[in-house]
């Protein structure tokens, strides 16, 4: 997949930031926040309209994977979930395969994300330049994850296609 612009500005400033003393992490945390959050913006972004392009056993297959707690801010998840389980149940086995796939790959990436929102967490609170860095590290791995996400998204669409 192409590179967004967004996520390799934010991996340029983690990767840099591998330098950087404590004082240098707190003056410039502002921007790195905002930085890996339009990273993940651009992710969530090209991911959806890859997704939007799905087919709609795909989408059923996929949706049916979802636990009540991948969208617990939306009231009408489990209907919708319910739903589409209802849909799934004629969907072939080769599909509801690809979407597992795209669902690891998509689980991986975001606990990999959360692992480095916790680290940078707690690297601020306890002022820790090693903790900044493990966080850098992480967050520059769930990049690459979500790279990979996005890929077998694309993929299982191409895939359903044929």
């Amino acid at each position: 997949m192409e590179k967004l612009q967004a996520v390799e500005e934010a991996r340029a400033v983690f990767t840099e930031g591998q330098e950087w003393s404590v004082v240098r992490w707190l003056s410039e945390k502002k921007r790195v926040r905002s930085l890996a959050d339009k990273a993940t913006a651009a992710i969530d972004d090209c991911e959806n309209q890859i997704k939007a392009k799905w087919s709609e056993e795909l989408k059923s297959a996929y949706a049916e994977l979802l636990t009540p707690s991948d969208d617990d801010d939306d009231p009408f998840a489990a209907a919708e979930r319910q739903f589409a389980a209802g849909n799934a149940q004629a969907i072939p086995e080769h599909i509801r395969a690809l979407a597992k796939r795209v669902k690891q790959a998509d689980d991986e990436a975001y606990r990999v994300r959360m692992a480095a929102e916790d680290t940078f967490a707690k690297a601020e609170r306890r002022l820790s330049i090693a903790l900044t860095k493990v966080g850098a590290v992480e967050a520059t791995q769930s990049y690459d994850l979500y790279y990979k996400a996005i890929d077998e998204a694309e993929a299982a669409r191409i895939a359903c296609d044929r």
